[in-house]
């Protein structure tokens, strides 16, 4: 299908109103995967799906997708629109998920990935398609453009676990933004014959004061952080699956990352999940492997081993005991209560968040990225 460039760019959120007409010639392009299904999840004011799209490049030239419409499979309604700025933030055109900004264009023979993160209302697709508009790699701006459909895929609902908090008290910060290029949500790992995204739903916890920081004022020792030694509960019931509780710890919060490693334990919950904790205090494990846990048992304490850049909590499900080659599961939380957020990571730890309008007690959802939350102590 090919139309004039000019029409998506004047749309940020809507599909090209004008009629458009297939190509008289079909020319190669994009094949459209989704290699993992999106596993709904509440979150804050709704549900989402969170998930990736792979545009793999067979053309024979160097191709620039503009934009990337995600489509109710059902009736081709579509759902949300990403191009300019919206869809540079998702795009990672090396298909390495590591290393975002390599290319102007997907080379041919490379993969792009869009990150995708859709919040839905109401009654949830059964299924999704997709639609992407690209041209050539030197195409002026008056150019012609043709899209793609496919990339078809279940999406996945009623399935999502409801674990019990990881941690107690508060105020706590769950640090993940699917915008950053080395964050959680972005990096995957190429095991066992297949790439995955272990990270997709992972989130670091770290412990603030009333006042929205880290520590006291001009403190460098990582013991004297808030998060530093607070305890870690399991959450779910299950079996310890392993545990390390050697890896030595920084003491200073100038020192230098020297190793990526860190003290973890990994649970195999009940349900054939698996719960990861790191950056875990060397020394405090309270489990050894093979041991029954039931949600809430202390399982160890919060450290800053391994590549941690403050003492936290990293916490993540997957489907398998090795985090990095599995993939990411989405779960919620079955309660906390809501008390703010912030606007810009580089806020944590240096001033107050922005209060939320009412702090309500939340129920089987999942904090939204630099949420402030207590847990139940």
């Amino acid at each position: 299908m090919r139309f004039h460039l000019g029409c998506w760019s004047v749309i940020a959120m809507l599909a090209c109103s004008a009629p458009l007409a297939w190509s008289a010639q079909s020319r190669e392009s994009f094949a459209l995967r989704v290699p993992v299904a999106p596993m709904a999840r509440a979150m804050q004011g709704g549900q989402e799906l969170v998930y990736e799209l792979h545009l793999d490049n067979h053309a024979r030239r160097d191709l620039r997708p503009v934009r990337v419409d995600v489509l109710d499979a059902a009736d081709g309604r579509v759902l949300v629109a990403y191009e300019g700025a919206t869809l540079e933030q998702r795009l990672d055109r090396s298909g390495v998920q590591w290393k975002a900004e390599t290319f102007d264009a997907i080379p041919s023979g490379r993969r792009g990935v869009v990150f995708i993160e859709l919040p839905l209302k109401g009654v949830l697709p059964a299924a999704l398609r997709h639609r992407v508009g690209f041209a050539d790699a030197h195409a002026d701006a008056g150019a012609d453009i043709d899209t793609i459909e496919g990339g078809s895929t279940p999406v996945i609902d009623g399935k999502t676990p409801v674990l019990a908090p990881p941690l107690d008290g508060g105020p706590w910060v769950a640090i993940h933004d699917p915008r950053w290029a080395r964050g959680h949500r972005r990096v995957g790992y190429a095991f066992n014959g297949a790439l995955r995204t272990p990270g997709r739903h992972a989130a670091d916890w770290v412990k603030l004061d009333a006042s929205g920081r880290k520590a006291p004022e001009g403190n460098d020792l990582a013991a004297r952080t808030y998060s530093h030694g607070q305890p870690v509960y399991a959450v779910a019931d299950g079996v310890v699956s392993r545990v390390h509780d050697r890896s030595p710890e920084r003491t200073r919060l100038s020192e230098d990352i020297t190793g990526t490693e860190g003290n973890h334990v990994v649970l195999q919950l009940d349900n054939g999940y698996y719960a990861h904790y790191g950056h875990l205090r060397p020394g405090s494990a309270t489990v050894v492997p093979g041991m029954r846990v039931r949600a809430g048992d202390r399982i160890a304490q919060v450290g800053f081993s391994g590549s941690a850049s403050n003492p936290q909590l990293h916490f993540a499900l997957t489907d398998g005991p090795d985090e990095l080659a599995s993939e990411g599961i989405a779960y919620t939380f079955a309660r906390y209560r809501l008390l703010g957020s912030f606007d810009d990571v580089s806020r944590i730890g240096r001033g107050m968040w922005t209060p939320a309008s009412a702090q309500q007690e939340v129920r089987a959802s999942m904090p939204a990225g630099m949420s402030v939350v207590r847990w139940p102590e």
